[in-house]
């Protein structure tokens, strides 16, 4: 098979080129440096805190009952067939889930589990633990806020959120 020759000029040429660019890479600048936590892939404090999502520094009033029915309702349609109040199942017990953890978090895992799963560090290790990854059940934030109504009105720990540990 013959090569035209303006096709071998290219390929020579390419050669060429390439041969002369050596094979350093040049120093890296601040420009190439990632210009935030997020694009690094790190997470923030608030991130390690309240979850990544959408959800972030709630203001909690008292418990709202007609909330907590619509809550309930949802979790037993969605979430029990993982989740358990009191006990251990297929994923952890939820009855003390708000003295671990802030309820941005926990409002953040039921809209954006699959990214948690990926990057948070507490959630990766609950996967370590249960070998079973959290579906998204929920997209719509008035629904997981009403699943945390419900969750706070059952809690058998202290509330608070102590944070991610």
């Amino acid at each position: 098979m013959t090569r035209s020759a303006p096709g071998l000029a290219l390929l020579l040429g390419l050669a060429l080129t390439t041969s002369a660019c050596g094979g350093d890479a040049p120093p890296a600048t601040d420009s190439d440096a990632p210009a935030s936590a997020a694009e690094s892939g790190a997470l923030t404090d608030v991130e390690l805190e309240q979850g990544i999502g959408p959800v972030r520094d709630l203001e909690l009033g008292p418990i709202d009952p007609a909330l907590v029915a619509q809550g309930e309702e949802i979790f037993t349609t969605k979430c029990s067939a993982c989740h358990k109040i009191g006990e251990r199942y297929v994923a952890p017990a939820l009855g003390e889930v708000l003295s671990r953890r802030r309820p941005e978090y926990v409002m953040n895992m039921m809209l954006n589990a699959g990214e948690m799963v990926e990057r948070h560090p507490v959630v990766r290790e609950l996967l370590a633990e249960f070998y079973t990854p959290m579906p998204v059940q929920l997209s719509d934030p008035a629904q997981a806020r009403a699943v945390l109504e419900y969750l706070r009105s059952v809690q058998t720990g202290p509330a608070g959120g102590a944070g991610p540990s």
